[in-house]
């Protein structure tokens, strides 16, 4: 067994690589652009939630209350209709960058925690670079890539796009992986 203390080095190692290996994926790398498109007459629809005074909030459309009511003749109808879909809508103003890389690199930090508490309860000190490798790499690819899946079942994400955040969790995996099995206690 080898503690999270041990492995406090490798734990911020690998989520500093991580916010810098997704920083140049976002900001040189082009294909991650066409996950989303401008809207349709967006200055009208902009217009309309202005003037509907839209907070911020998850939204789901069109709303039903129940199981039982969407099953009624009026939602049917309503779904038919369309559009049917899925909004986040953010406070107004300039993305906050800052707080969201922050909460980034937080969240890189715990999946390096949790990749780290993982391998130092199932391998002991001077396990080979493989095996820690492969332990460390399968919870950071769970904790980076897996959950992207379930917005392309149950909220309508486009696969492409999901795929493309898989392959980049799958990329931070990697780099998780290499910076554990290189740092291991021996």
């Amino acid at each position: 067994m080898v503690s999270l203390t041990a492995l406090w080095l490798p734990i911020v190692l690998s989520a500093v690589l991580v916010f810098i290996a997704s920083s140049i994926i976002h900001m040189l790398l082009t294909y991650h652009r066409s996950n989303y498109g401008k809207l349709p007459n967006e200055d009208v629809l902009l217009a309309a939630m202005r003037d509907a005074k839209l907070p911020p909030g998850n939204f789901g459309f069109p709303w039903c209350a129940s199981p039982k009511e969407m099953g009624s003749t009026e939602m049917t109808e309503k779904y038919k209709q369309g559009p049917v879909g899925f909004m986040t809508v953010m406070p107004s103003g300039a993305p906050a960058m800052g707080k969201f890389l922050a909460m980034w690199f937080v969240f890189c930090l715990v999946i390096g925690v949790f990749a780290a508490y993982l391998a130092g309860r199932t391998l002991g000190a001077g396990t080979d670079y493989l095996t820690v490798f492969r332990v460390t790499g399968t919870v950071a690819f769970l904790g980076y890539a897996v959950g992207q899946v379930t917005n392309s079942i149950w909220m309508g994400v486009l696969w492409s796009s999901t795929l493309k955040h898989v392959f980049d969790g799958l990329v931070y995996a990697l780099l998780t992986a290499g910076v554990f099995g290189w740092l291991w206690p021996s």
